[in-house]
Formats: structure tokens, sequence, C-alpha cells
């Protein structure tokens, strides 16, 4: 069913620039919650695993997913192969009664065998949950996260539901493992296997042994599971012990021989054990090069890659155990071995044949070209042109490492994507290599020293080994000594070897060390234009040098410095926007954190750069994409704020935080501008205005095209439009009475505000959490809560989330004490700092109007609801709520959802009011725009199969929370000046209660020919809620709240 409009009261229609008042209500309701658990079932699905990462590193037969019930019964999924992105998909499923331990344990393991288990396999990840945090995801899929492994979280996709039957056909519940001494010692040996791989420890790997040894001893020789124990004793040796012993590494491989003797083809577990053999005969032949081995394992390895499926992680290592990471290359070394020492030019001729034809195996994309690439290179270069000097030789060599050092970058980039230390190992070892190939008269010397410099520079920021970073800086200083003073990129250079000093000063506190980085970067500074680019890289770098000797020195002169340079680096005009809002957003990182007196500034940097950088967007949904693509910056109106205020500046605290709130906001509103007062002062500059913000909205829908060429022609032709939008808006800030045009309000025209009564700004940053409240006329006042923290509010808000789903679950009649906590807390610690300072500093008479315009964490909190729950210390009554004391609403933008009963509205609404009802097929977009335009009252109504859409404007979004234009703000927006909304879902069986009384109270004084007053609204509520106690649970009242006059 399509959503209903119930539109009453007619009006003149308004136009494109109209600001005419409107009021809409609205009647929400969400999904019908689930009622009691009893007799009910919940189905867990586990769906699919990504980021999946054996701590062993060992390479497993298959992944499962254990659920523990409780002590005695667990649920087991299939397992299923690691995919070559390292992913699962299971589907799985299993069905629980709602009177199982409300209590889960959901474990991740890694299975070494693919039929009959030994043991559970190898735990990847372990947490604690329960039915009712599963359950609060609704009907969608979530994921779970589990401590990361190699700074990566595996996770599983789940989904929960509440169902009425009991079906398991994919998995059942099974008693948990028995406690056999087998299975323990194999558990056993897993972990500790696992501990070793990741520490190091040899007491760790020493134990594993032991107990793998011990299991071993337990299954007979012609037992079912004497290959997997073998197996296990078999890789615990082969990783952990056989280093250079000769003999250690041929006892391993005979284990595995002999585990390939038990799991012939056909066994379920024979691909692994050809795997686990052919790692065993690499090894041993990287030692002492033996053409049997080499010929034994490249034999091994035609027999496996057909047993790998395609897609999935065996298949992607079996294949480059096939390609040039066996044969082909182990060859080629052997053959260098056998040239090296007895000279012959055939075994080097074959050892170039072998790497050409690895480099063949490998295309271009392949993850090994580049090493595959250098090695030919080395025996061109550095083998057969010394050889024999053709030059034909070298030429090749170094075309290859030309190739191999585009690779390189990759790597780099790589690394830094995704931190694999294998990789920048290996990027040092091409540069290596490329070195090599340049003797000390090269030209390209210079730069190939820096590249392996920075490459080496690069390690050390992730390993912290001060010989890298020493290596990188006679690196660096080398570099610099042969590049002529002239060359057009010295002056990089001189700022990488600034950076390394630096680094090594933060170790040492060598005083040269930051003297020299200090001089270097101003020398690299000189030596460029004004306008050069990197300017703004030297200015970084400049400040990274004066900080670094601040933390060390403590001198305020360096630290000044450091922000100044900061300062001139985020207006530096070569850089974009993005680069220069990133730089703004450290300003404020550091000035916060030394406190200095530049935080104000770097605040005001970042809204300036933030609303320059979407002017540029030529379409809403590009500012929008763009405005979320700084995650850093979603807390700066709130922490500006809270700086404001911890420097006693109450009015510009004001100011920043509605200007932050706002900038989404001021996008749109450039375009929708009023002109009436512009027209009479001066008609030509207002049309010139009209026309170009028209050209503007329009020029946003072209921008859209796909087809390229014409989307480029568009933007430029936006931004062509925006210049001249702008500097007719800086003609007109030139006319007196206009210089605030379309500029952030100031404090005395947001205090208009308050005429109504006083507005409460609720402030919650990670810096501080506060009130100011601004009053009628006057300075505004400040009510510090120093017992909330923003950690506190997030707890606070998942909390209540937690006690309103099992509030909707309880009988009507039973007491709802964890939200009376919930309340009492709010109270105490939230809104009793502002209640004394409206009775006692603003002296506000009861029963008046106080507005809430809560900010970031504050939205999702119902501060309305606020409530001692105390009896007077008479015991003649209830001590007051905040809605015993004030008449509550709210300001800004809210988070709703919608639902009515339209024949209750039709009954409350007066019968003098005209009416337009739209539905089913007639509730078009037209229609609704058409009867928007001729009413100004509108009651808005959905059903349940609108519930998606109901979550996401319910949840509003995360990645801006203080600027989503969601629905309840755009119709603000458009001019609606009042709206009732709810907080969360609402029960259609006890809101229309709520809506009974709001409009009875709404009406109930309107006579013949009265104008219906939105200004009522609030009050209206006010009785609504008051009148429904004994109908309506507290979790069904407090949800509903007002917005506007």
């Amino acid at each position: 069913m399509v959503p209903i409009f119930s539109l009453s009261s007619p009006t003149t229609r308004s136009t494109h620039y109209s600001t005419r008042s409107r009021s809409w209500s609205f009647c929400f309701v969400a999904v019908i919650m689930p009622g009691s658990l009893e007799r009910q079932y919940i189905r867990i699905e586990v769906i699919s695993g990504k980021n999946i990462q054996v701590p062993s590193r060992r390479m497993p037969a298959g992944i499962y997913v254990f659920i523990d019930i409780d002590s005695r019964r667990r649920w087991k999924s299939a397992i299923r192969a690691l995919s070559s992105e390292v992913s699962v998909v299971w589907g799985d499923a299993v069905t629980l009664s709602s009177h199982e331990s409300r209590t889960l344990s959901v474990e991740i393991g890694a299975s070494y065998e693919v039929g009959r288990m030994l043991g559970s396999g190898e735990v990847i990840g372990k947490i604690q949950t329960s039915l009712y945090e599963l359950l609060d995801h609704g009907d969608e899929t979530f994921d779970i996260s589990f401590p990361p492994i190699y700074n990566v979280h595996p996770s599983l996709t789940l989904n929960a539901a509440i169902v009425q039957t009991c079906d398991n056909q994919n998995g059942a519940l099974s008693d948990s493992l028995v406690d056999c001494e087998i299975v323990r010692h194999t558990n056993a040996g897993h972990a500790r296997f696992a501990e070793y791989m990741t520490s190091k420890t040899v007491s760790h790997l020493n134990d594993a042994v032991e107990h793998f040894q011990l299991v071993l001893n337990r299954c007979p020789n012609d037992g079912p599971d004497h290959a997997m124990a073998l197996t296990n004793l078999a890789y615990a040796h082969l990783q952990g012990y056989i280093c250079n012993d000769l003999q250690g590494i041929d006892f391993t491989t005979s284990l595995f021989r002999e585990v390939l003797a038990l799991c012939l083809q056909g066994h379920p577990d024979h691909p692994l054990a050809l795997y686990n053999l052919i790692r065993a005969l690499i090894w041993r032949n990287n030692k002492e090069p033996t053409a049997v081995y080499i010929h034994e394992f490249t034999e091994l390895c035609c027999k496996l890659l057909p047993l790998c499926s395609k897609g999935t992680y065996f298949r992607r290592i079996g294949t480059r155990l096939m390609k040039a990471s066996t044969f082909d290359e182990t060859c080629s070394n052997s053959a260098i071995s056998r040239f090296t020492q007895r000279g012959n030019i055939d075994d080097l001729d074959e050892s170039i044949q072998f790497r050409r034809e690895a480099v063949s195996l490998c295309p271009e994309g392949h993850p090994d070209r580049h090493d595959y690439l250098n090695n030919l290179a080395v025996s061109l270069g550095h083998y057969r042109f010394i050889h024999q000097g053709k030059l034909n030789d070298l030429n090749e060599a170094i075309s290859l490492h030309e190739e191999a050092m585009r690779l390189r970058v990759a790597l780099l980039a790589r690394f830094n994507k995704h931190h694999d230390i294998d990789d920048i190992d290996k990027a040092i070892s091409l540069h290596r290599e490329a070195l090599t190939l340049c003797p000390p008269w090269d030209l390209r010397r210079d730069t190939v020293l820096n590249n392996l410099a920075l490459a080496v520079k690069t390690r050390y920021g992730e390993l912290h080994v001060k010989e890298d970073l020493n290596e990188a800086i006679d690196l660096f200083r080398e570099s610099i000594q042969i590049r002529r003073h002239d060359h057009p990129e010295r002056h990089i250079n001189l700022r990488n070897l600034s950076s390394a000093l630096c680094s090594r000063f933060t170790q040492t506190r060598t005083g040269e060390d930051i003297e020299e980085a200090i001089n270097l970067c101003q020398e690299s500074l000189a030596s460029l234009p004004s306008l050069h680019p990197d300017i703004h890289l030297n200015y970084m770098r400049l400040q990274e040098t004066y900080l670094s000797r601040y933390q060390v020195r403590h001198n305020h002169a360096d630290l000044s410095l450091a922000m100044e340079n900061f300062r001139l680096a985020s207006r530096h005009p070569t850089q974009g926007f993005p680069y220069r809002i990133i730089t703004a957003r450290n300003w404020v990182a550091a000035a916060e954190r030394y406190s200095h007196t530049s935080a104000l500034e770097a605040y005001n940097t970042c809204f300036d750069l933030l609303d320059g950088h979407l002017a540029t967007r030529s379409s809403t949904i590009s500012r929008r994409e763009a405005a979320a693509a700084f995650s850093s910056a979603r807390s700066l109106p709130v922490d500006a704020a809270s700086c404001a205020i911890r420097r006693d500046d109450l009015r510009r605290a004001v100011e920043l935080v509605e200007q932050g709130r706002g900038q989404q906001w001021s996008l749109a509103s450039r375009l929708r501008s009023p002109l009436e007062d512009l027209e009479s002062t001066n008609s030509h500059l207002a049309h010139t205005f009209s026309e170009l913000s028209k050209h503007l909205s329009d020029a946003q829908y072209s921008a859209g095209s796909t087809d390229r060429a014409a989307a480029d022609r568009a933007a430029t032709e936006y931004r062509r439009l925006t210049r001249q939008w702008e500097a007719t808006v800086a003609e007109i800030r030139n006319l007196q009475a206009f210089s605030r045009f379309l500029l952030p309000p100031l404090y005395a025209d947001l205090q208009a505000a308050a005429r109504r009564g006083p507005v409460i700004i609720l402030i919650a940053s990670e810096y501080s959490c506060s009130a100011i409240i601004l009053p009628t006329s006057g300075e505004p006042h400040h009510a510090p809560l120093p017992s909330i923290t923003l950690t506190d509010l997030q707890t606070l808000k998942d909390r209540f989330t937690r006690a309103i789903r099992q509030a909707s679950r309880m009988n009507p009649k039973d007491s709802r004490t964890d939200l009376i906590v919930l309340l009492r807390i709010i109270w105490d610690e939230i809104m009793l700092p502002i209640v004394n300072v409206l009775e006692h500093v603003l002296k506000l008479k009861r029963r008046s109007r106080i507005w809430l315009c809560p900010t970031a964490a504050f939205t999702s909190i119902p501060l309305h609801a606020a409530n001692p729950f105390l009896t007077k210390e008479d015991r003649s009554g209830k001590e007051p709520c905040l809605e015993d004391l004030y008449i509550c609403a709210r300001k800004g933008k809210a988070l709703l959802a919608v639902d009515s009963e339209l024949e209750l509205v039709r009954k409350l609404v007066p019968a003098t009011a005209k009416r337009t009802t739209i539905s089913g097929d007639a509730a078009t977009r037209a229609g609704a725009l058409e009867a928007l335009q001729e009413n100004t009252w509108v009651h808005l109504a959905c059903h349940e199969r609108y519930s998606a859409c109901r979550v996401r404007i319910l949840v509003g979004d995360k990645e801006t929370p203080d600027e989503v234009i969601h629905l309840a703000a755009g119709l603000q927006f458009s001019g609606f000046k009042s709206v009732i909304g709810t907080l969360w879902e609402v029960d259609d069986a006890v809101a229309k209660h709520v809506v009974e009384a709001f409009y009875e109270n709404m009406f109930k004084d309107l006579k013949d020919g009265d104008v219906m007053d939105c200004t009522k609204a609030a009050w209206a509520l006010n009785c609504a809620t008051h009148a429904v106690k004994t109908k309506v649970p507290l979790e069904q009242r407090m949800v509903f709240i007002h917005i506007g006059v």
C-alpha cells in the first residue's frame, strides 16, 4: 500500500522563494514488536564470513562456526572452503527455543581435516553475545567482529529472527565433543602452536610438539586418525625446528611422505597431504638445491592443481606453487648456483631460460610479476653482462628493472593500505637490486638511492628497527650529495632527509638531528617559487619538526611556529580542498592537544574550507558524498563549540555550532533565498541573483549526465556560474543592511529563536559535554555537565535501545524498571543542572515553554522525558519531572517515522476545515506536491511495508549526525514550522490514544471561524502524554516529541 496524505485547510499557492508558515503534524507507528518470547523460537542464520585469517598461517581444509548454547550443547556449521578473497559463504542456520540460555558463545574455527576431525581445529576468534543482542538488529543482516589477527578483524554476517516453528535442517544441536584425552591434547597443540607463530616463543612450540606427539602415540598406525596426528606433528616441526639442519628437514619431509602414503588419491585429505609435502620439498631444495627434489615437487605440483577448486584460497596458493614460484624459479636458482661454482655459461643460459618462462607465467596484474622481472634482470645484467659484456643484455636488464620499479611503487601502495610486511620487504629487495645496476656515474643513481631510502624508512615506520632509520638517513645523504643543486627535484631529497632526521630525533633526542632537519626543510622551502605545489608539503614538514622539538624542549615559540605552518599549509592555494581540509583538521587536533590559542581559528578554517569544497560540487548528491568523505570532520561543530565554551566565549560557541550543523542546509538555501527585501533595495541585483541561482540549480542535473564529455562540460559551466554567483553575492553584501547576506548568523540573529522561550543547546564533544541556554534577551548562560561524557552518552543510547526492546515484550502493567533508571540518569546528570539555571538564574516560571536543541550524541536521548521518579520529602506527592516543570519542544532536525489512523483524524479535526485526501493510485509525487501547495496542515500515514524506509529515517545518518536532511527536516526547511514525531518505533495499538488526546487538546477550544493555531502543538502534546498515563506504557509515551514553534 502506498503512503496516504490527509491534508486540510486551504491557502494560497506559494512562490518558489516563499517562506510562508506551514505546520505539519505526524502520528508515527513502526512495525508491531513481537510479543512475549514464550513458545517461540529464535532462528540464527550464519550467512558468511570475511577477513578470515588463521593465526598459525597454516593452510586450512575449511572454516566452520561453533555456537555454544550452554556448557553441554553446541551447534556447528558445515565446513566450507576459504575463498581466494579469504572469505567464506555458509547459509547455515540453527533454531533455538526461547527457553534456551540467553548467553551464547560464537566461535570461528579452522579445520585441517575435510572429513573426520581430530579435535576442534584451530580457534580463529571467539566472542560472547546474547539472544537479545542478536535480535536488536530486527530483520536486517548484521556483522559481528572478532579480535584482530595480524591487524585484521575477522567478522561474520548473521541474521536473527523470531519464528514460530523449529526447523534445523542445516544443522542440529549436538552434545559437546567428548572430553577425551586425544581431543584435549589436539586442541591444546593447535592453541600453543598458534601462540608460537604469533609470538615466536620457543616454549610454546615445545608445548605444541609435546601435545601433538602424545596424540600420535595414542593413534594406532592403522587407525583413521593416524594420518592427521602425524600431519600436525610434522607441520609443527616444519615451521619451528628444521632451520638450517638438513637432517631435521629430511626427517620432517619423511613424515609428510608417510602422510601422503596414508591419504592416497580419493581420500578427502589427499590435496592437503600433497600441499604439505610440496612445502617441505621446497624448503629442502632451498637449503641444498638438488635435481631430484626439483623433479619431485614439480611432479607433485602437477597433481595438486587439478584438485584445487576454482575460486578458493587453496587454488590461489596452488597456482602460485605450480607457476613461477616453484619449478621455473627453483630450477633457475639451481642453474645459477652451478654457474657460480663452475663458471659454465650453459648453466647461466639455462637460468635465463627458466626465468623467462617464469615471467611468461606471470602476466600483468600477477602479484609476483615484479619478483620475476627483477630476477630475470639480475641474470641478464648482473651475471651475463658482467661475464660476456653484451650491451643488449644490460639494456634489457635496465628495461626489466624499470618495469619492476613501477611494480615496486604498487607494492608500496599496497603496503600502505594493508600493512603486509612482505610487500615492503619485496619492494626493498627490488630497490637494492636496481641499485646494483646503477654504478656511481649513472645519472639515475640519485633517484634510485632516494627510492630505496623511502622504502627503508617506510619499513622503519612499521617495525621501528633503528638500523632501518639510520640506513635511510645515509641513503638520503648520498642521494643529495650526487644530485645537482639546480636539479628540479632536489627539494624533495632535502625534505625527505629532514623527515628522517626528525624521526630519529624523536627517538634519540639528539639536538643536531632536529637542527639539521629544520635547516634542510627551510632550504627546501627557499628553493621553490611561492606558488609551487610542494610548498604545502614543506610547510607540513616544518610544522612536524617544530612540533617534535616542542615535545622535547617545551619551548612555546616552537609550538607557535608549528601552528603558524599549519596555518600557512591550510591556506596555500596550490593544494586542492581535500588536502587543505585534512591539514586544517590536523591543526585542530594539535591545537586542542596542546591548548594553543589558535584552536578556534583552526576550526573556522575547517568550516571555510569545507564550505568551499562542497560549493565546487555540481549536484546535491555529489556535495553530500564530498561531505561524508571527511569522517574526521563529523564532530567539528560540537568540538568547535566546546572549544569556544572552554575559552568563555559563549556567543561564539552558539554561532559555531549553528554554522557547522547548518553547513548542508546553507548549500541548499543559497539556491532558495527570499529576495523580497533585496528586490525593494536593488531590483537589478535581485534579478541577477535569482537568475544565477536558477541556472546553478539547473546545472546540477546536467552534471549528472552519463556522457562523460557532457558531464565534464556541465561541471565546467557549473564552476563558471559559481564564480559569477559568488561575485554577485559579494556585491550584495556591499549594500547597506545586507552585509550578512547568506553568511552564518551572528548571536544576535540566533537569539531571535528564543523569543517564545529559552533555547537550550546541548553539546556533546570528546572534550566536554555542556549546555548553553539562550534567554529571550541578554547573554547566554553555561550549564556544565561534568558527570557525563561522550562515551557515557553512547552507552546511554545503547541501554535505551535494549530497554525499549525489552519493554515492548513486557505486559503493559509490568514496571519499566530499566527505563525508570535511565530516565533518572538523564534527570540527574543532564537536565537537573539545566533546570537549576532556568529556575535560579533566569527565574523562569513553571509551565513556560523551553526549546531543546540537542546535537550529536544528545539527539538519540529522550531528554524531554527526564524524571527523578522521587517522592517529595513531605510525602505529599511525586517530585516534578521536566514535563511537569516546562512545556518542552525541540529545535532543529529530528529522527522520525510515520503512521496514523485516518478515520481518527477525520473525526477530531474541525468539520469546517477543508480536507484533501489522496491515497492508493492517486498518491503520486505530482498529486502530493499539488496538495501541499493548496494546504497549510498535513497529516502523513504509511503502512508496515515501508518499515525499511522508516528505519533509515529513524537512525538518521551517522556520517553527518548534525546535518542529515531527512523527511521532517526537509519539510521544516521548505516552510513548515511545527512538527510532531517520534524518537523510535511505536505500537499502533497504543499510539492511537496519544493521537486522540493530542487532537482533542489541540482543537477543544476552537470555535467556528477560529483559525487553527500551530503554536499550541507543544502544549497539546504535553497534555496528551499526561492524559494517557494509565493507558499507554512509559516507553510509548516518552517517544513523542515536538519540534518547531
